[in-house]
């Protein structure tokens, strides 16, 4: 089956992006509307003209800049401040009155937008430096600054700082989060191997060490060399860590998670019946008891259900001996299927599991329990010492059809 490392980018800052966009487009509208309804209002309206045309053409060439924190660089934050700045300082110059008046200046509130870019890109440091240049020009500019003067930009600056600081916040936390599902990925991933490994390398060998002891000789030492092995090759499973996290990363866009080895959406949904996948199970030793219609499930739900199943026939002849006797039961239900395996050996004696998982075996916890939980079944073993043991699977049929 065809697979693909997926890689998805988490961003809280796209919306604040497109939100800024909006404001400054928005803002220049006002700004423009301001001065063609009352354009008696300035003593030379010809500056006021000019700079609004300034104003408006590069808020229209520059919307792709504030598309993301990578394409809003230091140069843009620069230059567009430095628009905002020559706005504050004109008005006097195309108004006279501005000083007296206390009136808006020639870019209004899109003077705003300068900072809140700052604010969204570095953060509140950023958002406190352009602010503080914003105030200054402001009071430059009023000369006598009242009382209006010092609550609008004592305004801009709390709420500039603000924004950027709930902008760190959420970087932080979107990282956090990133690397927290980016880690259980990898998890999964390290399981679905150690499952692999224990149903094909572990078994083999522990079967080479046992028939090593029972034949003697070279092939005893063989089969030590073997038990050896497997132990070293239990302890690295069991103990496997998850790959760290890439010294460098381009966050401009967001933060970055990577799902391993995900089933390609582009093959399309694929079917297997779970029948024929147990049907090589069936034999003198092992009854297989199914239903009279294809019960039938995704292809990898399908092959981890059927592996399961043979997770537990071979603890069943590890455990039970060479000649114990299995049943296997498949129900297939609407909302589930369910798979029993049962057998007539001595039974595992209590606290059995929970010894054999410290000691690094892991063939219930990995081939089976693991991989029911990853197709949101789940696996319930029922165990009395002399009276056997039964292993019921479930995998509900909303999960395994996803």
């Amino acid at each position: 089956m065809a697979k693909r490392e997926r890689v998805v980018r988490m961003s809280v800052e796209l919306p604040l992006w497109r939100a800024l966009a909006a404001y400054r487009l928005l803002t220049m509208v006002y700004a423009v509307l301001l001065f063609v309804l009352i354009p008696s209002k300035y003593e030379r309206p010809w500056i006021a003209a000019a700079f609004l045309a300034v104003m408006s053409v590069w808020t229209l060439a520059t919307l792709p800049k504030v598309a993301n924190a990578g394409s809003c660089t230091k140069r843009f934050l620069v230059a567009d401040l430095t628009v905002a700045l020559t706005g504050i300082m004109l008005t006097p110059l195309a108004d006279a009155q501005a000083q007296t008046q206390d009136g808006p200046t020639l870019p209004t509130i899109w003077t705003a937008g300068s900072v809140l870019a700052f604010a969204i890109k570095g953060g509140w440091r950023w958002a406190g430096f352009a602010s503080s240049l914003v105030a200054v020009a402001n009071i430059i500019e009023r000369g006598q600054p009242s009382r209006d003067t010092f609550h609008n930009v004592l305004l801009v600056w709390v709420a500039s700082i603000a924004i950027g600081y709930v902008v760190e916040v959420a970087r932080a936390s979107e990282r956090t989060l990133a690397r927290a599902l980016e880690i259980e990925a990898a998890t999964r991933e390290r399981e679905r191997l150690a499952r692999d490994i224990h149903d094909s390398v572990l078994q083999v060998l522990a079967m080479v060490q046992r028939r090593g002891a029972a034949l003697g000789g070279e092939a005893e030492e063989l089969g030590r060399m073997a038990g050896e092995q497997e132990v070293a090759l239990r302890t690295l499973v069991s103990s496997g860590l998850v790959p760290a996290t890439r010294a460098s990363e381009d966050v401009s866009l967001g933060a970055v998670v990577r799902t391993v080895d995900v089933d390609d959406p582009s093959d399309g949904p694929q079917l297997d019946d779970l029948r024929s996948l147990l049907a090589r199970h069936a034999g003198s030793k092992v009854t297989l008891s199914e239903p009279g219609a294809p019960v039938l499930l995704p292809t990898a739900a399908a092959a981890e259900l059927a592996a399961a199943v043979s997770a537990a026939l071979d603890n069943v002849r590890r455990h039970a001996g060479e000649d114990a006797h299995a049943w296997i039961l498949v129900e297939d239900w609407p909302d589930e299927v369910i798979v029993t395996v049962r057998d007539d050996g001595p039974g595992i004696p209590e606290g059995r599991l929970a010894q054999a998982e410290g000691e690094g075996r892991l063939g219930v916890a990995l081939s089976i329990r693991g991989r029911l939980r990853d197709l949101g079944g789940s696996a319930e073993l029922i165990s009395v010492p002399g009276q056997g043991t039964e292993v019921e699977l479930k995998v509900p049929r909303g999960k395994a059809d996803a």
